[in-house]
Parts: structure tokens; sequence; C-alpha cells
């Protein structure tokens, strides 16, 4: 079945599907010019300030950076001008801070405004959160690749050939779907070490399962239509037979498992993340940012663990009701 017109028409007249839709082209512009436009670039956005931890949303400081450690900032309660000398005062909550002095060619400075405040560490939330999302959406991406690939190869070969091919590969399947997904995930972790790659790997290897169920179903129903005898009595190959008569009819109940797999990605990453055997610090993920924050809920401070918990909520749903909508402007009986 090919995406037509009508669908399109239909999928856009869904005001959640559309908007959720916007929403996450937006946050995956947004990450991906993350580079060029986060306020904190240095790398992993790790550039941390002790002495202003835990900042509410808007708190702005000065940065004084000394020419011979440009890297390294020093947060700034106030600075002036005295002639060729430089006078600044360190920044400290109760106001006890060190007055310092220095020659003008000595030190550049700089305001910095954090519109989310700071964490734990004094780094830029926002600038965290951004690639927190970059790694959410990365995995989501690369991990419904993997399924796709590895689902549909076991579940075509199964649906077409059946007997005991399908027995075996299905009871494989169906092996691997009775376990559940975060043990999987955390024994895949385990197994091939902490890190980036890993995860993209642990959490696209346990997600075939469905893409493998549904697409033996849908390969067993069109391999006894009159199509595909046809094409047998012509003496086309099993695997031209495949490739290009059956794989495209199933295109649309593929793209809605996609839509809902990649939701399922963010969630399990940002839970393997929380538990601490995903992204490692100072990789900033979405669900490490939660874990890292949880104990300022009951403080002053909770919108440190509240801003990625809603980030993961909103891209969860977003891809959930873009699923949604696919799923009704592609369904031919709906229509």
């Amino acid at each position: 079945m090919k995406i037509s017109s009508p669908a399109l028409k239909k999928f856009l007249r869904n005001p959640l599907a559309v908007t959720s839709s916007i929403f996450v082209l937006l946050l995956s512009f947004l990450c991906a010019i993350a580079p060029w436009w986060i306020p904190d670039r240095t790398p992993d956005a790790n550039d941390q300030h002790l002495s202003i931890v835990a900042q509410k949303p808007g708190f702005k400081v000065w940065i004084l950076y000394e020419r011979s450690n440009p890297q390294v900032g020093i947060p700034m309660e106030s600075i002036r001008v005295a002639g060729n000398k430089v006078i600044a005062k360190t920044y400290a909550e109760d106001d006890q801070g060190t007055t310092i002095e220095y020659s003008k060619d000595q030190v550049r400075w700089e305001k910095k405004y954090y519109i989310l405040g700071t964490d734990r560490y004094g780094r830029d939330l926002l600038s965290r959160l951004i690639l927190g999302g970059r790694v959410s959406l990365s995995i989501g991406l690369v991990a419904v690749l993997i399924s796709i690939l590895i689902g549909v190869f076991v579940g075509s070969v199964s649906g077409y050939w059946g007997k005991s091919v399908d027995f075996f590969l299905m009871g494989f399947t169906n092996m691997v779907w009775s376990i559940p997904t975060l043990l999987m995930v955390i024994a895949i972790t385990l197994a091939l070490g902490k890190g980036f790659w890993q995860i993209f790997l642990a959490v696209g290897l346990t997600m075939w399962v469905d893409v493998a169920r549904i697409t033996r179903g849908q390969v067993l129903s069109l391999r006894e239509k009159e199509f595909i005898t046809a094409g047998k009595v012509l003496g086309y190959s099993n695997i031209r037979i495949i490739f290009k008569h059956i794989l495209p009819n199933i295109v649309s109940p593929l793209i809605v498992i996609s839509a809902a797999n990649f939701a399922s990605a963010i969630l399990i990453e940002a839970g393997i993340s929380f538990l601490g055997v995903g992204v490692q610090p100072p990789v900033a993920s979405w669900g490490g940012m939660v874990k890292e924050h949880y104990a300022y809920l009951i403080l002053d401070t909770p919108h440190l663990a509240l801003i990625p918990g809603f980030a993961i909520m909103l891209t969860v749903l977003a891809f959930t009701f873009i699923g949604d909508g696919l799923r009704s402007s592609l369904d031919v009986k709906q229509s």
C-alpha cells in the first residue's frame, strides 16, 4: 500500500499529529545545530562552576577569564574597571566574595545568562538539555534502523518460507519477546560495555521483535495473493518477489511501528541512563540528568529534575501521537 494523497490529507487534519510532527522537527533541528548556538560550547557542555550550582532559571553572572588560562572561567559578582586595573569580586551565595585585582591586559570577561539555570555542578542546564536531546533522538533513530533491518529480514524469511523455517525463527523470536526489554538492554550493555555506541546496539537489538512479528503476519497474508502466484509462474526468484512485490506493500505498518519504536527507544535509553548503565558522564542524557537531580525535587530547585523529565514526556508523547496519526491515515479500512 502506497502513501496516497488522501492519506496525507487525513494526517494533516489530525491536529495532535501535526503539532507533534512540528515539535519533533523543531527539536531535531535545534539538536542538529546545537554546537553552533548553545550557550556552553565546551565538549559535552561540561563547563563547571561550583560556586554557582543549582541556580534558578534566568540566573546571570559575570565570567572572568585569565589570558594565561583562557579555558577556565571564574564567576564574578561584579567587575569594574579603574584605569588599567580590573577590580572583580568573586561570586558567593553569602555575599562574602573575595575582591581580586587584575591588570587590564591579563583578563577578559563576559556576562553569561543561564536561561534554565545551572545544574548541581554549575553547568548550563539549557546546553545540557539540548545535548541530551541529541543523544535521545540519535539512539531512537539508530535503534529503529537496526530493528527494521533485523525485524524485516526475520519476518520476511519466516513468513515467506514458512514450515520449519517459520517454526525455528518464530520460536527464537518468541523467546526474545518473553524477556523483559529493560533487562535485555541491561544484559547487552553489560556484555558490550558502557558507552555511546554500545547503547545504540543494545536498544536496537531488543526492538526488532515487534517488527518481525508484524512483517511475518503481513507476508503470510500477501504470499497467497494472485500477483505473488503470477510472479512465481513467470519464474521470478524468491528474493525478487520479496523485495519487489511484498515489502513495498507492507511499508505503511512498518512506518507506524517505527514511530512507536522511536518513542520506546527514548524511554528505554532514559531508563537505563537513570539506572547508571546507559550513556556515561560527562555525556549529557535526559535520563542521566533526572538521576543526578531527583533529590532536588524536595528542595527549592525541583526544575533540575522536572525539566529533563518533561522533555522525555513531551518527546515520547509526540512520537506516540505521530504513530496514532499515521495509523489512522494509512488504515484502508478506516478510510
